[in-house]
């Protein structure tokens, strides 16, 4: 991280937390599982001031996604 740079940790934590109180039907563990992958996708980006941005809209679709594929996945 640069001196100006943000804390990639500290936005990480901030969009878990945030994604869980917007998705509270989720399991955090799941919640985090997505951001972490949804960062590592991005781990190679040369800008890093928008991966944040980025990682959040990421982990939102993928939440939604997988929350229709369960609403609509037949029950066995």
């Amino acid at each position: 991280m640069g001196e100006k740079g943000i804390d990639e940790a500290v936005a990480r934590q901030e969009i878990i937390d945030r994604l869980g109180l917007a998705y509270p039907d989720v399991e955090p563990s799941k919640v985090e599982a997505i951001v972490l992958e949804a960062y590592a996708g991005m781990a190679d980006a040369k800008v890093r001031d928008f991966v944040p941005v980025l990682v959040e809209r990421e982990a939102k679709a993928r939440i939604k996604a997988s929350r229709i594929a369960e609403a609509t996945s037949p029950v066995a």
